[in-house]
């Protein structure tokens, strides 16, 4: 995998923890949590439409390609450019050389 195609910052987050964290006032917090920034290859970025029960919706689906780390889940979300994206899937590149994320803004 080329460094100069890794032109792109993205980091990737943990789910919150399990019973979740509250504040003062009981009110749940959102505490994802920073497991690993990482360079990153845009190589993909569409909005595809989807018909469901409700009718067609809109979804912005990117795909992010990256050198391998372990232990990338659909559990964890991409942090990418100020926007979030829900990880949809993995993809191994090769024999652990790359790691291909396919994520869907939420």
């Amino acid at each position: 995998m080329r460094a100069g195609r890794l032109d792109r910052t993205i980091t990737l987050q943990a789910p919150p923890s399990d019973p979740p964290a509250v504040d003062d006032f009981g009110t749940p917090v959102d505490d994802w949590t920073d497991l690993a920034t990482l360079r990153a290859q845009i190589v993909q970025g569409t909005t595809e439409e989807f018909l469901r029960e409700f009718g067609a919706s809109d979804e912005t689906a990117i795909v992010f390609r990256t050198r391998y780390l372990p232990g990338v889940t659909t559990e964890q979300r991409v942090s990418y450019d100020g926007k979030l994206f829900n990880i949809r899937e993995t993809k191994e590149i090769g024999r652990r050389k790359g790691l291909e994320i396919r994520a869907v803004a939420t």
